[in-house]
């Protein structure tokens, strides 16, 4: 990055002037995912800027049977009205962790009416076990706050 700004400002005729990209809004943010259909799985998932305009999904639940192995998606709509074809896929939750990285920026992703759900397995697909929407109303608190 300096060797490209020196090389920007070795070439520019004019007075230098240094540009910094905005800050994202609440990024990272962390949303809560809550329990579907009498599971009793919850936990969080945070979003986080990635170089090449990307975004890093983590996913921690709780309550996740052992040795599970759940798949997770992003969908239309929220979690009460979930477009079952997903948006962007994302690593199974296994020992109630899951780490992706996808190619959306993440400013967007809180601006497109997503939410995170969780499927009970690849054979069980249809029921889901967690669900947390992408909005501002559904971002967990930092701790010790």
């Amino acid at each position: 990055m300096k060797a490209q700004l020196a090389v920007a400002l070795f070439f520019c005729a004019g007075p230098a002037i240094a540009v910094t990209a905005p800050s994202p809004s609440g990024i990272p943010a962390t949303i809560k995912i809550a329990p579907q259909n009498g599971s009793g799985e919850t936990g969080t998932a945070t979003f986080t800027p990635a170089e090449g305009n990307k975004t890093k999904v983590q996913i921690r639940l709780k309550g996740e049977p052992k040795g599970a192995s759940q798949p997770a998606h992003l969908h239309a709509g929220g979690c009460a009205n979930l477009d079952p074809n997903p948006k962007y896929g994302l690593q199974n939750v296994v020992n109630g962790k899951s780490t992706t990285t996808i190619a959306v920026d993440p400013n967007l992703l809180f601006e497109k009416n997503l939410a995170l759900n969780v499927h009970k397995s690849a054979q069980d697909i249809k029921t889901y076990v967690a669900c947390g929407d992408l909005s501002k109303a559904n971002l967990a608190k930092p701790a010790g706050k």
